[in-house]
């Protein structure tokens, strides 16, 4: 089994050749310990910093040096698409109300398909289509990035802990 301990950011990995890639549905990117297997059948385990969700494009090595593509999954998604700015806002002002994992897009909006948030979505006035599409929601405002995924896992083994014993 290849073991992960460190995550490549996308743009790094612009300069990366890979062979091995894994197709991963949101719920299991947002996993910091994961069991699954690459495209190809090759087992993997990662082994990363708590709170961290991997990004498609971004890229797991493995203990022996190999390289493995992270590919945002399709999965049952629900789109939004609105008559003017002004509806698609309030779509994500409700959303986000509920705690919903957001899609954010020039012209819609998607979250994991959900009946009861169609419904709600439509009762404000909106299209909502059900689609096969990855899922790239925002990954929020305390996290440190900016639009979809980002940021960079620092999980290699050791800890950053600093303890201080001061007993008297």
């Amino acid at each position: 089994m290849l073991e992960i301990y460190e995550v490549i950011p996308a743009q790094e990995m612009q300069n990366k050749q890979t062979q091995l890639t894994v197709e991963l549905r949101f719920d299991e990117r947002q996993k910091s310990r994961h069991k699954t297997q690459t495209t190809c059948g090759k087992d993997l385990g990662w082994f990363i910093e708590r709170g961290y969700v991997l990004a498609h494009g971004e890229g797991l090595q493995s203990k022996c040096g190999e390289i493995i593509t992270v590919v945002a999954a399709k999965e049952s998604v629900s789109e939004v698409t609105a008559e003017n700015t002004h509806q698609l806002m309030r779509a994500a002002y409700h959303l986000g109300n509920r705690h919903v994992p957001l899609q954010v897009d020039p012209t819609k909006l998607a979250y994991l398909h959900d009946h009861v948030l169609d419904d709600m979505v439509r009762g404000l006035g909106l299209t909502v289509t059900a689609a096969q599409a990855p899922f790239t929601p925002e990954s929020g405002a305390y996290h440190g990035t900016t639009g979809h995924g980002g940021g960079h896992s620092h999980s290699h083994g050791h800890s950053h802990d600093h303890h201080h014993d001061h007993s008297h």
